[in-house]
């Protein structure tokens, strides 16, 4: 397998279809929600927490055509289903997640951690989510707390460099500089 290709993407107010109306789905919606998707559930039964989700439902088996104007598709469904979503997805040249099947899949959603502006996705090209998971709650325990305030430097040392065209090269050790002066600057050593 090819390396993947790390991305964020942009999904607000456009159309995400997640076929599969279980547990497994309903653990996706939190963070499409989050990304103001417009999200379209499709299954014949829907748990409880898609039904108070707030999202689209549309209660029967899968259909080609459901993935006609979406942007992203989640197949959480049983593997015959997720493979005639991959199949419908590539065939209009659409990424699919499918959740723990990745023969079927063309995105993977690893792990995540957010933490004031600053977003770490880690993946294991959806071979061991487990580890993803773990990777992820390692990688929270040791980023700094205070990593909304590098941010806040960072944002204002890129605006300063672009007014005075340094070139992206030599940024780098800028911004290292900036963050050390940030903490000299408050006496302490976090």
């Amino acid at each position: 397998m090819a390396d993947l290709l790390p991305v964020f993407l942009t999904l607000a107010g456009r159309r995400v279809i997640v076929v599969g109306g279980g547990p497994v789905a309903a653990s996706k919606l939190q963070a499409l929600l989050a990304a103001a998707a417009d999200v379209t559930v499709v299954s014949p039964e829907v748990c409880r927490k898609i039904e108070t989700a707030g999202v689209t439902i549309v209660r029967r088996p899968f259909t080609p055509s459901d993935l006609d104007a979406a942007w992203l598709v989640v197949a959480a469904a049983p593997p015959d289903v997720n493979r005639a979503v991959a199949e419908a997805a590539a065939a209009r040249r659409l990424f699919v997640n499918a959740v723990d099947d990745p023969a079927h899949a063309s995105a993977f959603l690893g792990g995540v951690v957010r933490r004031d502006g600053v977003t770490l996705a880690i993946s294991t090209d959806g071979h061991a989510p487990g580890l993803a998971g773990l990777l992820r709650e390692a990688l929270d325990a040791v980023l700094p707390r205070e990593i909304g305030e590098w941010l806040t430097v960072a944002r204002r040392e890129r605006a300063a460099w672009r007014r005075e065209g340094i070139p992206m090269n030599e940024r780098r050790p800028l911004l290292l500089r900036a963050l050390n002066d940030l903490y000299a600057r408050e006496g302490t050593t976090r």
